[in-house]
């Protein structure tokens, strides 16, 4: 299978305490935390070409431009989705949007580069 314009996944969770701004550090507020958002939204854009990329390869972020539109108090489900916008060679676009039960609390674009797993992890730990 290819990598093609309009695949699309998802991911949810449900929102814990340790989801929150107060405990990842990006605020002082016990709610849903923009990092955790984020991850999940890379996590929708993961599930929507994960049946289409070769052994050994798989895919790392390059690039977030999101927006955080509403507050998700601890207890509620979000959920995140992602469609393949845009393909050129090995950099793939994605829009993504994250909801609660009360609505869109996020959207914006995502950009993933398929790698070579080992490669990717050798030049990584090159470094040490």
């Amino acid at each position: 299978m290819e990598i093609a314009i309009g695949m699309k996944g998802a991911a949810s969770t449900l929102v814990e305490r340790e989801d929150t701004a107060m405990e990842v550090g990006s605020g002082s507020l016990l709610v849903y935390a923009t990092p955790c958002m984020t991850a999940l939204m890379e996590g929708a854009a993961c599930d929507a070409i994960e049946g289409a990329l070769e052994a050994g390869t798989t895919t790392v972020g390059t690039e977030l431009n999101i927006q955080h539109l509403s507050a998700t108090p601890v207890g509620l489900e979000v959920r995140a989705e992602a469609e393949v916008a845009a393909v050129d060679g090995k950099v793939i676009t994605f829009h993504v949007r994250a909801f609660d039960e009360a609505g869109e609390i996020g959207r914006g674009t995502h950009k993933r580069v398929v790698v070579s797993s080992q490669r990717f992890l050798d030049k990584a730990y090159s470094k040490l």
